[in-house]
C-alpha cells in the first residue's frame, strides 16, 4: 500500500502560478523583443544593402567611365590629327615607320621597334595606300604614341580600327601581335560600329569573351568617328575582367553574396558558376545546365531564373527588391558604360540572426531572473506565510483534541496577525460553548430515557396494530392464491375425467382377455389366412394407442398431484406471514416452472385461444423460493389470457420472455396484446385488493409483488396505454446454486 501523498503547499502553489505568470510574461516580452529587433534589424540591414550596391556600383564603374572619357579624349585628338596632316606629304615618313611584307601585308619595321613602347600596325592584304589612307594610319599611330602609355595603367590595351581594314594597337604585354599575326585580319569592330548597325555613333560595349592567347576574361570598348559624313574609324579598349570578378565574388556583404549579369541573360560573375574551364559564357534565360565541366543543378537554374526576372520587372528607382519563394533580399544597380546589373544577394535567414540572438539572449536573461525571482520568493513565502499557516494548523488540531490552550503569534499587524487574533477568541468561545454542551448533554440523557421508555411503549401497540391488520391482509391473499390454483386443479381433472370416459376402459380390458384366450386360433389365422395380414397393422396400432393413451392419463394425475402440493405450500406461505418469516431457497430450473405455470392456466389459454410464444435462454439452476416464483407466475399469465379476451381470436398473442441482464439478474416477462392499462390505472394496479376481473373472481397483484420484493427482486407493468398490451417485468437476483453451495 502506497504511502498517502502530502497535502499541497499553499507556497509551492503560490509559487508555481507566479513562476507561470512571470514566464508568460518573459514569453510575450521576448517575442515583442524579437519582433521589435527584426524590424529594425531589417530596417537597418536593407538601407545597409541599399548603400552596399550604391557604393559598389559606383566603384566598379569608375574604369567603364573612364574609358567612355577616354574616348571623347581619343576621338578629338585623332580628329584633330588627321585634319592637321592632310597638306603635309607624309610618303617619307610613312616608309620610314612601315613597310610591305612578302604576304601582302604593310607591318611597322622591325628595325628599332619595341611593341612595349609604341604601337604597331597591321594593314590587311590587298589594300592599296593612298595618300589620305596613309594619312590617317600615321595620324592614329601618332595619337596611340601619345595616350597608349599613359592608358595602359589602366587598360590593357588600345586600338585604332580604320575603316580600310587596318588596325593600329598599342598592347605591350603581347608587343609582337602585330607581327606575329596573319594577313588576313576579322575586324569585327568595324561591322559593329558601321552607320547601318551603329545608327546614333555612341560607344558600345561587347560581351564578355576569353582571349585566345592569354585565356583571360575581357571586354571591348569601342567608339566609331565620322569626318565630314563618312565613317573613317573605330577606337576602342579591351578591359580586363579578372579583378571586378574577384571583387565581385570575395567582396560581399557578410552572409551575402555579389553577381553581374546583363540584360540578356549573360552571366559575368558568380561566386558557384565559374567561367573558367567554359566553352562559352552562361547565359541564364537560354543555357542548359552544364558549363564546361561545371554541371549547374536544375535548382539553382531556376533561382537564377527568378532572381533575373525579379532584377528585370522591378521599378527602375527601386534598388532593393524582395524574393519571397526564396527568402532573399537583392540589392540591385547598373553600372554605367555597359549597363551591366550589379546584385547582392542577402538571405533573410542573415537579416533576422541578429534579432534571434538578441531574442535568445532576452530568453535567457529571463529565465534566469525567473529562477532568482523564485528562490527569494519561496523563501519569503516559508518566513512569511508557511511557517504561521502551520502554527495555525497544529492550533487547529489541538482545539480539535479538546485542548483550548494554544499559543500564536499576535504581536504582527499584518493580516495573519489579525487571524491569530480571531483564532484565540475563537477557541476561547469554542471552549465556553463546549462546556455548556456538557451540560445540556448531562440533562438530555435523562429526558432520551424517559422518550425512549415511551417510545417502546408506542412501537409494541403499532405492532400488534400491524400484526392484526397484515392478518386480515395474508387471509385475503391465501384465498386469491387457493382459488387460483384450484381452478387449474379443477380444469386438470376435469380433462382427466373426459379422456377416462372416451378410452373405456372396462370395453379395452375386455378385448385384452378375448384376445388372450384366443391367441392360439388369432397365430394360426394371421399367418394362414390372407385377410390376417390386414389384422396385424390394425392390432398394432390399437396396442400403440392403448399405451399413448394410458401415458397421458398418468401425466394428467401427476400434474394433479404436483398442483395439489403446490396448494398446501401456498397455504404454508401465507400462513408464515403473520410469523416470523422463512427462507426456502432450492436449486429451480427457471425454464420448467414457466412451463409448469403455463399448464396450471391451460384452461385459460385453451378457452380464449390464447397462442403462446416463447423466446427464453437456456440457464443453469438458480437459487430461489420456487412455490413463490410459480405463484408470481401462475397470476400474470392468468391475468394476460383474461386482458385477451377482447381481442380478435386470430391476433391474441402471449409472449414469455427471459433473458440475463448486463446487471447479473434474470429478467422474465410476460406480455399481451390484449386490453392494456389504462394511464389512471398504473399507479393502482400494486395496490392491495386492486383488480379489474368481474364478479370477484378476479386475482390482484399486490400479494405478487411483495413475493419478488422478498425474493430480492422486484415486479414491474409497463403498457402505452389502452387497447395496447401490457408486460410484466418479473426480476430476480442471479444465483447459480454451485455459487450457493
Amino acid at each position: 500500500m502506497s504511502p498517502p501523498r502530502p497535502p499541497p503547499s499553499l507556497s509551492r502553489s503560490t509559487l508555481l502560478k507566479m513562476g507561470v505568470r512571470i514566464a508568460g510574461v518573459i514569453a510575450l516580452g521576448t517575442l515583442f523583443s524579437y519582433l521589435h529587433l527584426l524590424h529594425a534589424v531589417r530596417t537597418e540591414d536593407l538601407a545597409r544593402l541599399e548603400r552596399h550596391v550604391s557604393e559598389r556600383s559606383q566603384r566598379e564603374q569608375i574604369l567603364f567611365l573612364l574609358a567612355q572619357d577616354n574616348h571623347v579624349v581619343i576621338k578629338k585628338a585623332l580628329q584633330e590629327r588627321i585634319l592637321a596632316l592632310e597638306k603635309e606629304d607624309v610618303q617619307a615618313r610613312f616608309d620610314q615607320l612601315f613597310t610591305p611584307r612578302p604576304d601582302g601585308t604593310v607591318r611597322s619595321r622591325l628595325e628599332g621597334f619595341d611593341g612595349t613602347k609604341m604601337p604597331g600596325v597591321v594593314v590587311n592584304r590587298g589594300r592599296q595606300l593612298d595618300d589620305g589612307l596613309r594619312r590617317r594610319i600615321l595620324a592614329a599611330h601618332e595619337v596611340l604614341s601619345w595616350y597608349g602609355p599613359a592608358l595602359h595603367t589602366r587598360f590593357t590595351n588600345t586600338y585604332v580600327v580604320l575603316a580600310e581594314g587596318v588596325i593600329i594597337l598599342y598592347w605591350p604585354e603581347r608587343p609582337n601581335w602585330c607581327q606575329d599575326v596573319g594577313g588576313e585580319l576579322s575586324l569585327l569592330g568595324l561591322s559593329a560600329n558601321s552607320p547601318q548597325n551603329n545608327p546614333t555613333r555612341q560607344t558600345i560595349w561587347s560581351g564578355i569573351y576569353s582571349d585566345q592567347g592569354t585565356r583571360k576574361w575581357m571586354v571591348s570598348i569601342a567608339t566609331p568617328l565620322d569626318m565630314n559624313g563618312r565613317y573613317v574609324a573605330t577606337f576602342g579598349h579591351d578591359v580586363l575582367l579578372e579583378e571586378l570578378m574577384t571583387r565581385t565574388i570575395n567582396d560581399h556583404l557578410p552572409g551575402a553574396y555579389n553577381m553581374i549579369f546583363r540584360d540578356d541573360g549573360e552571366l559575368i560573375a558568380h561566386p558557384q558558376i565559374t567561367q573558367e574551364n567554359s566553352t562559352g559564357v552562361y547565359n541564364i534565360l537560354r543555357d542548359a545546365g552544364q558549363n564546361g565541366d561545371l554541371i549547374i543543378p536544375e535548382e539553382q537554374r531556376y533561382h537564377l531564373r527568378r532572381l533575373f526576372e525579379r532584377v528585370r520587372d522591378r521599378e527602375p528607382d527601386r534598388a532593393v527588391v524582395e524574393l519571397p519563394e526564396f527568402s532573399e533580399y537583392l540589392g540591385v544597380a547598373r553600372l554605367q558604360g555597359p549597363g551591366w546589373n550589379f546584385v547582392t544577394v542577402l538571405p533573410e535567414s542573415v537579416v533576422s540572426q541578429p534579432a534571434v540572438r538578441a531574442a535568445r539572449t532576452v530568453l535567457v536573461l529571463g529565465i534566469l531572473s525567473l529562477l532568482v525571482e523564485l528562490i527569494i520568493m519561496s523563501w519569503v513565502l516559508k518566513q512569511q506565510i508557511t511557517r504561521p499557516l502551520l502554527a495555525f494548523t497544529r492550533a487547529a488540531d489541538r482545539v480539535a483534541a479538546g485542548d483550548f490552550h494554544v499559543e500564536l503569534d499576535t504581536s504582527r499587524e499584518d493580516e495573519l496577525g489579525q487571524l491569530a487574533r480571531a483564532f484565540r477568541v475563537m477557541a476561547d468561545k469554542v471552549q465556553h460553548r463546549e462546556e455548556a454542551l456538557l451540560q445540556a448533554n448531562e440533562s438530555l440523557e435523562q429526558r432520551v430515557e424517559e422518550r425512549t421508555r415511551e417510545l417502546k411503549e408506542v412501537h409494541r401497540q403499532l405492532v400488534q396494530t400491524a400484526r392484526r391488520a397484515g392478518m386480515a391482509e395474508i387471509a385475503t391473499n391465501v384465498l386469491h392464491n387457493v382459488g387460483n390454483v384450484l381452478t387449474s386443479v379443477y380444469a386438470s381433472a376435469q380433462l382427466a375425467r373426459e379422456r377416462m370416459g372416451r378410452m373405456r376402459l372396462e370395453h379395452v380390458s375386455r378385448v385384452a382377455s378375448m384376445l388372450e384366450e384366443h391367441q392360439g386360433d388369432l397365430c394360426t389365422f394371421l399367418t394362414q389366412d390372407e385377410r390376417g395380414q390386414h389384422v396385424t397393422p390394425f392390432l398394432s396400432k390399437l396396442g400403440q394407442n392403448l399405451q399413448e393413451d394410458r401415458k397421458e392419463l398418468l401425466s394428467l394425475l401427476d400434474d394433479v398431484g404436483r398442483y395439489t402440493e403446490h396448494i398446501g405450500d401456498i397455504v404454508k406461505v401465507q400462513q408464515n406471514y403473520a410469523r416470523t418469516p422463512r427462507v426456502h431457497d432450492e436449486p429451480v430450473h427457471l425454464d420448467a416452472l414457466v412451463e409448469d405455470a403455463l399448464r396450471i392456466n391451460t384452461d385459460g389459454l385453451t378457452r380464449y385461444q390464447v397462442k403462446v410464444e416463447r423466446d427464453m435462454i437456456p440457464l443453469p439452476p438458480l437459487m430461489t423460493d420456487k412455490h413463490k416464483v410459480l405463484m408470481i407466475l401462475v397470476n400474470l399469465i392468468s391475468n394476460a389470457a383474461y386482458a385477451l379476451e377482447p381481442v380478435p381470436v386470430d391476433e391474441r398473442r402471449l409472449t414469455v420472455r427471459m433473458e440475463r441482464t448486463p446487471t447479473q439478474r434474470i429478467r422474465i416477462e410476460v406480455r399481451d396484446n390484449g386490453m392494456g392499462i389504462d394511464s389512471e390505472l398504473s399507479t393502482r394496479i400494486f395496490q392491495y385488493g386492486f383488480t379489474t376481473r368481474k364478479d370477484g373472481h378476479g386475482f390482484g397483484l399486490h400479494s405478487s409483488a411483495l413475493a419478488a420484493q422478498e425474493l430480492g427482486g422486484s415486479l414491474t407493468a409497463h403498457s402505452e396505454g389502452s387497447g395496447l398490451g401490457a408486460t410484466f417485468t418479473l426480476e430476480l437476483p442471479y444465483l447459480l446454486a454451485e455459487e450457493a453451495s
